[in-house]
């Protein structure tokens, strides 16, 4: 390979080259990862709200309520474990020709989603909520 003035680099550069990207995809694949595994921490609140007030008239009436508190929970336990999992590789590689994401970002994003999804729960039990009809 020539970097543009006819000039060969040596093999140990390209090599350092191709493991720099390597690792610069693997950073871009993390953060998909993590990008995924939020979605289905969000996707587990929207069954558990869902279910809730479909279920609202359900007896016991705190039978839809403890099932939707299941999925809130599992939510919140996804988006822990995604933001550690992605902290942990982030952790060990370094970037070259991208920015990366940052771990800051992350714990910011997994703290906010995972309030919200306690105060849902919170609200949840806590608001009295009427069966309509």
């Amino acid at each position: 390979m020539s970097d543009g003035d006819g000039e060969r680099k040596p093999k140990q550069e390209l090599a350092k080259e191709r493991t720099d990207w390597a690792e610069d995809r693997t950073i871009l694949a993390n953060e998909r990862t993590y990008a995924g595994w939020f979605r289905t921490g969000f996707a587990s609140a929207a069954i558990g709200l869902g279910f809730n007030a479909l279920f609202v008239q359900m007896q016991p009436w705190w039978a839809p309520r403890a099932i939707a508190s299941i999925f809130l929970l599992l939510a919140v336990f996804i988006f822990v474990s995604a933001e550690r999992r992605a902290c942990k590789v982030l952790g060990r590689l370094s970037t070259h020709e991208i920015k990366a994401f940052g771990t800051s970002r992350l714990r910011i994003m997994t703290a906010s989603a995972s309030i919200g999804a306690i105060a849902l729960l919170a609200a949840m039990w806590l608001l009295p909520i009427e069966p309509s009809g």
